[in-house]
């Protein structure tokens, strides 16, 4: 399917459980209607050799981070934070957007069990109730966003306005300015 444009107009009905990652965003995406194109590539999972193999500009990735931020002294909040492929994440742009205390990247194990996924393969969707997502307006810039399709060997371009459609993320400056 690789290079293929797929989808059509449709209504996002809810993924069948025993989906594996990969599968449920496809079968959403398909739902959905979305413009969508896989590519397959040699596993990797960093931004900017991934978006080399893809062949695209690092700026069109979408990179995703998980980060845990806490309010007060009892409430810890988990964020997938959404950012341009060649931007930084601002954890204090984060900490005063969620009015937070502390704020760190969250560490593997926890990170990898939110987004369902492992390190290098985690996608611009959250599927966790406990997993807030937050993109920046950056990503608005480029017509398609890249992203690994939670699997090292795959990744997915994705019409942008259909990724802020069905993801539909809080969005909000969350880049450090060069």
């Amino acid at each position: 399917m690789t290079g293929d444009v797929i989808g059509t107009v449709g209504a996002v009905v809810p993924a069948v459980p025993t989906l594996d990652l990969h599968e449920r965003l496809i079968s959403d995406l398909e739902a959905a209607g979305t413009r969508y194109r896989l590519i397959d590539h040699p596993p990797e999972g960093r931004t900017d050799l991934v978006s080399a193999l893809r062949g695209h500009d690092v700026a069109q990735a979408a990179k995703c981070l998980i980060v845990m931020v806490k309010v007060g002294k009892k409430q810890t909040r988990h964020v997938l934070a959404v950012v341009p492929g060649d931007a930084r994440l601002d954890l204090q742009a984060v900490k005063t957007l969620l009015e937070g205390t502390y704020v760190a990247f969250a560490g593997r194990d926890k990170a990898e069990e939110l987004a369902g996924s492992a390190s290098g393969t985690v996608l611009p969707f959250s599927y966790h109730p406990r997993l807030e997502l937050i993109a920046d307006p950056a990503l608005l810039d480029s017509p398609e966003l890249f992203f690994n399709a939670a699997r090292l060997d795959r990744s997915i371009a994705l019409a942008t306005d259909d990724y802020v459609r069905l993801a539909a993320p809080r969005m909000a400056p969350i880049t450090v300015t060069p």
